[in-house]
């Protein structure tokens, strides 16, 4: 990549979750450290208020663009080595940006969780991104970081440790505490409204392979769960995690494109443990009764507009105090191929609400990860284990309050 003025531009600056990111930048990297990064976003007057709220003052440079406009989306994406953009519903304001960084041969993280419009990027992008150099690396947040490289982090430790990969890994969610925003609901209520006039989108978020490279090997894995189930390996009721039906996705993708180490047979799934005994049976039914419920109100028109009368506007999130009394703690246990006494469990945890506070802190690591480190990776449409890997997992114990343990 030849020389940039910046090594990462934060677009969507003035946003909620950008916010959050600048507040992030400046405490790790400063403003005038070895990270040279800058703010972007269509208004100046916004970013410049931002800045002096958040930081303290305007000594941060700033990038004006138009999220529609491809003249000024080129000079901001030829500015920078990587573009972090917290500007959603991707599907709506996020295509041309990736196009260019594709183009251009610039790097790129996001937040998305918007399967289908993934899939588009993969088979519109890939192919230039790989041959531009550009690694443009979708679910850099909550979704999907704690899957994807807690899934690579124990397959690497089952291999040191006994010299085989494991066929089997579940992710568990132990415990979380953390709040929604606007902009999550008003991307889950767009991708709603997109597959209301094309339904194929609709099969393609229930098919457990849809990020997968086409015309590839697919595994074992079937449909998401739905119901309560009792984990024998946990000895839990279990009910269904609503960020499965991307993070499986996800690290899928990361197994194809690492190309099936773990097993043609490889299978992984995600959901959330809430106890034993009658208590955790009655827990589970009520909770999944109420993450039906969930998904029923982003189904119908009707409900939806409800759910956007009462949910947060795009732009609001969690209190400050909600986010930084925010925390996760994940369980991921991987089956060893041939001796039980052998398998393994991990634990992902990380401080600040998961979805904002933690995810903040996520992105920006996976963009400075990508700006400065030295990765002997692929390039293309990629996922945060095969783009990043153990450099990333570095930074965020580190630097983003983020720990990958052994039980």
């Amino acid at each position: 990549m030849s020389e940039r003025t910046y090594d990462v531009v934060v677009w969507g600056a003035s946003g909620f979750t950008g916010r959050l990111v600048v507040e992030y930048m400046h405490r790790v990297y400063g403003s005038a450290g070895e990270v040279r990064w800058a703010v972007a976003g269509r208004s100046e007057q916004k970013l410049k208020e931002v800045l002096q709220e958040v930081v303290g003052s305007v000594d941060i440079p700033m990038v004006i663009a138009e999220s529609h406009d491809e003249a000024s989306l080129r000079r901001l994406v030829e500015q920078s080595k990587v573009v972090c953009t917290t500007v959603g519903p991707y599907a709506k304001y996020g295509s041309l940006l990736v196009k260019l960084c594709a183009e251009t041969g610039t790097h790129y993280v996001d937040l998305t969780g918007e399967v289908h419009w993934m899939r588009k990027m993969i088979d519109q992008h890939h192919v230039e991104a790989e041959k531009s150099g550009a690694r443009i690396v979708h679910t850099c947040g909550f979704d999907c970081i704690p899957s994807d490289l807690g899934v690579f982090f124990l397959q690497q430790a089952m291999l040191e440790k006994h010299g085989v990969y494991s066929p089997r890994v579940k992710f568990r969610v132990a415990k979380t505490s953390g709040g929604v925003s606007g902009g999550t609901i008003d991307s889950a209520m767009n991708m709603m409204e997109e597959a209301k006039v094309d339904p194929s989108i609709l099969t393609l978020m229930s098919d457990p392979y849809a990020l997968n490279p086409l015309n590839m090997p697919r595994g074992e894995d079937g449909k998401d769960q739905t119901s309560v189930v009792f984990d024998e390996d946990f000895q839990q009721w279990t009910t269904p995690f609503v960020m499965a039906g991307v993070n499986t996705r996800v690290v899928r993708r990361s197994h194809s494109l690492m190309g099936y180490p773990w097993g043609s047979n490889f299978r992984y799934d995600e959901t959330v443990l809430v106890g034993d005994g009658p208590g955790g049976f009655v827990k589970a039914w009520l909770t999944t009764a109420a993450t039906g419920l969930l998904v029923a109100f982003t189904a119908f028109t009707w409900t939806r507009k409800l759910l956007v009368r009462l949910a947060p506007s795009p732009g609001e999130g969690p209190s400050e105090e909600a986010i930084r009394n925010g925390f996760f703690n994940i369980k991921l246990f991987a089956a060893h191929p041939d001796d039980s006494e052998r398998n393994m469990v991990a634990i992902v945890t990380g401080d600040r609400d998961p979805g904002y506070g933690a995810t903040s802190k996520m992105i920006a690591e996976s963009a400075v990860c990508l700006a400065k480190d030295d990765l002997d990776t692929p390039t293309g449409v990629l996922t945060p284990s095969v783009a990043m890997g153990q450099k990333l997992i570095d930074r965020l114990q580190q630097n983003a309050g983020m720990a990958f343990t052994l039980q």
